[in-house]
């Protein structure tokens, strides 16, 4: 589970301007479209747009999730029948302020409380929520722009950003020599708490404020929080036959988190450029090929372009231009294994100018071709 204030605050549907009913496919083409219009490549400077991507991807992230969204649903549905956690029992007023647990909701449903609302609102009984204590750095969200060919073969890409790293005078221990000591109150849980018959009430530790650790001698860099700002590289594996505007997660090198808790993951948004003689259908690639009124009629063998190189396609005598005839096995590769095929249309080329033999030539074939292709119209 991984909810947070924004499941409530936010619709998702109408930052993506989608209805709820929306199919996964609807809102991946509502999604590339928000991001061709607000990416901050093309509006530099722009902050508004800035602001306006991190809300797009966010409710992206969540639902385009068939898991994330429906728990998404569910906390709309509990908060539109009036639900808001506050009141009597639930120490901390609307919000759960004072980390409540209750015993009465499912399990699920009561851990993902616990999350969006940030302290120990557990259902279950199996225990209190760790709400409190060091909390996982943020994530960070970048784009990055790869070839036709690295989105079907995969390929390994170096995107750069700023994010927050664990100091580099430090190690990310806040403190001066490199170590900083487990709190003492709290045994390093970061967490102070008391029960209440059904409640378990949790807060941040007041000896070392939710981190787990106190710092003796403050690191002058990062003056002891453990992180600093810097610019890095990071090479993120493209796997093979990913398609235009995924959305891939890089565990752990987002944000790094204050008192030793674990980073935040990178979302990389993927604008795949156009091919100038391939497009794209799926897994399958497409390619329109020229051929000649005798091969169209008469049939034969040509050679057709793949990504690996040419290969022989038949073509049947009488193909009709349009007619789509399959490559198999040529396309991009499948995520379940296998690869698609390659579509070729073929497109029956009219020459704008004729030799003296080449006019004598159909002149002749015109004489002797009786059948009309306009005799089912009638005329």
């Amino acid at each position: 589970m991984n909810g947070s204030r924004a499941w409530i605050e936010k619709d998702f549907y109408k930052v993506l301007g989608v209805p709820e009913t929306a199919s996964a496919e609807e809102i991946k083409r509502a999604y590339r479209a928000l991001a061709r219009k607000h990416h901050p490549d093309r509006n530099p400077g722009d902050k508004a747009a800035e602001e306006r991507m991190k809300d797009i991807s966010e409710a992206y992230d969540v639902v385009v999730d068939p898991k994330r969204r429906a728990e998404y649903d569910q906390v709309r549905r509990l908060s539109a029948s009036g639900f808001r956690g506050g009141g009597p029992g639930f120490g901390g007023g609307p919000g759960f302020g004072g980390g409540a647990r209750f015993e009465g909701f499912p399990p699920d449903l009561g851990d993902l409380l616990g999350r969006m609302f940030g302290g120990g609102f557990g259902g279950g009984s199996s225990g209190g929520f760790g709400g409190a204590g060091p909390r996982r750095g943020p994530d960070i969200e970048t784009s990055t722009g790869i070839t036709f060919e690295d989105a079907v073969r995969g390929a390994t890409v170096p995107v750069r950003l700023q994010r927050d790293a664990a100091c580099s005078a430090c190690a990310g221990s806040g403190d001066r020599s490199g170590t900083a000591r487990t709190c003492p109150q709290c045994g390093g849980s970061g967490t102070a708490g008391d029960n209440q018959g059904g409640f378990s009430f949790l807060r941040a530790c007041p000896a070392c404020g939710g981190a787990g650790r106190v710092v003796a001698d403050p690191c002058p860099r990062c003056r002891g929080g453990g992180v600093e700002r810097r610019r890095e590289e990071v090479r993120v594996r493209i796997p093979p036959g990913v398609a235009d505007g995924a959305r891939i997660r890089v565990r752990g090198r987002g944000g790094a988190a204050r008192g030793g808790a674990p980073s935040g993951d990178l979302y990389v948004d993927v604008q795949v450029s156009p091919h100038p003689v391939f497009g794209r259908r799926g897994a399958d690639l497409t390619v329109v090929v020229p051929i000649t009124f005798a091969e169209a009629a008469l049939g034969g063998e040509i050679r057709v372009p793949t990504l690996d190189g040419p290969v022989t396609l038949k073509i049947p005598g009488g193909t009709q231009g349009g007619r789509v005839l399959r490559v198999r096995g040529r396309g991009a590769p499948k995520q379940r294994g296998g690869a698609g095929d390659l579509l070729v249309t073929v497109q029956v080329a009219v020459p704008e100018r004729l030799s003296k033999e080449a006019r004598e030539a159909l002149e002749r074939f015109a004489e002797v071709q009786t059948d009309s292709p306009r005799a089912r119209l009638g005329v």
